[in-house]
């Protein structure tokens, strides 16, 4: 994203957030359809965006081109959480997600599918064993649960996996997975229940923009006042960004992926394997309660664009990954596969933050295929920053996720 000069900014700026007038202030017109809050997408970080909002007593409208919540990007993850990461607001993002979605059912009653298995690295190069290993220090040092384990020790854990040149890898056992649609649904439900409208099938057409400022939203079917506009869009997010006269650096890069038929129990961890081979940087997998199991591929080169029509080649590159990493795997029958879209940025990690030129718009885009791991952990922030109740650990984080940063490397565990 191209810098520019800051917005004159309210005092409760000061405090971390730029808080809109339209929560608790006073708008000096409102249009017949007006609310606090417009959030554009129903997906993995505008849905929860919207429940938390909506828990405050903020006005919430969420605008979705899809039928229901969840049916964009949201429904092609497989549904893995995992806090291990390398970039530091990623790893605290998504311990807190984790939170929430594992104490879900507790708290609600309501099922996500929710299971804690945790989460292997595996290292079959020095390379590999190097980079993990260091990774280790960051991790650790923010509280997040992982150890290094040698080769024997990871073998217990997964004993299935394949020991011919095995060094070891990092396990971090409170990861796990959860059902992406349903947490969609779920979250839908109860952001409706706490008073966020929802508008489904309608188009967003354009931005309401005044004197420097979001006003609103126009779309095929209307228009709709607000003081804040958050772009929570996924692939789509530059698109709604441009409509704000802004160049955000995402774009889409499309990841397949798989489920098999049902067998027995074998496997508890996410298992990821990271060394490239071929068309393909890493590779990761885990088994459902169902008992089948899912994964998915990161393509090299990657794969720019929108198209999500699956290939004939992406299951006889997988099936040499999955043979080599766990060979019991090639017995196994493939029931479908699909392909998704990774909104990418140019360093991994998501751009979450005010845009400078136009106050009131806030932008929550390029989640680089890890929304639904970080939508819970980052809708809660995102609903700090309107409120302008930020902590220092969410200024913190914010500043990390500046969509005015400087992009430096790759996030190494993206």
């Amino acid at each position: 994203m191209s810098a520019a000069p800051s917005a004159k900014r309210p005092a409760r700026e000061a405090r971390g957030g730029r808080a809109p007038e339209s929560c608790g202030g006073d708008w000096p017109k409102r249009a017949a359809r007006s609310y606090d809050v417009i959030v554009i997408g129903a997906g993995s970080v505008g849905t929860p965006t919207a429940l938390f909002l909506a828990r405050r007593g903020i006005r919430t409208l969420v605008l979705e081109r899809a039928a229901s919540a969840g049916q964009g990007s949201n429904k092609e993850a497989i549904g893995g959480l995992r806090a291990t990461h390398s970039d530091p607001a990623k790893i605290r993002i998504v311990l807190r997600s984790i939170e929430i979605i594992s104490s879900w059912q507790e708290r609600h009653g309501q099922s996500l599918e929710w299971h804690k298995g945790g989460y292997a690295f595996a290292a079959y190069a020095r390379e590999e064993e190097t980079a993990l290993k260091e990774l280790l220090v960051t991790q650790q040092g923010l509280g997040l649960n992982i150890q290094w384990l040698d080769a024997k020790g990871l073998l217990e854990v997964i004993p299935d996996l394949n020991p011919d040149g095995l060094i070891g890898g990092t396990f971090s056992p409170d990861d796990g997975h959860a059902s992406p649609l349903l947490a969609a649904q779920v979250f839908h439900a109860e952001a409706v229940r706490a008073g966020a409208e929802f508008r489904f099938r309608e188009n967003v057409t354009g931005l309401m923009i005044e004197g420097g400022r979001v006003r609103g939203v126009k779309t095929d079917r209307g228009s709709y006042g607000a003081g804040v506009v958050i772009d929570a869009a996924g692939a789509w997010g530059a698109e709604i960004a441009r409509m704000a006269g802004l160049d955000v650096p995402v774009r889409p890069d499309s990841h397949e992926g798989a489920v098999t038929e049902p067998v027995a129990r074998f496997l508890e961890p996410m298992v990821v394997d990271i060394h490239p081979i071929d068309a393909s940087a890493s590779y990761y997998f885990y088994q459902h309660a169902t008992g089948q199991v899912i994964f998915c591929i990161t393509p090299q080169p990657s794969l720019w664009g929108f198209d999500t029509r699956e290939t004939s080649s992406f299951l006889p590159m997988v099936a040499r990954r999955m043979v080599r990493i766990m060979p019991r795997l090639k017995n196994l029958r493939v029931r479908r596969t699909w392909r998704g879209l990774y909104p990418m940025t140019p360093d991994g990690a998501p751009l979450a933050g005010w845009a400078r030129d136009v106050e009131g718009f806030l932008l929550a885009v390029g989640m680089c295929g890890q929304g639904f791991m970080m939508g819970p952990g980052l809708g809660e922030m995102l609903a700090n920053l309107v409120q302008g109740e930020l902590s220092a650990r969410d200024r913190e984080m914010l500043e990390l996720l500046s969509p005015y940063r400087e992009f430096k490397g790759m996030e190494k565990l993206k």
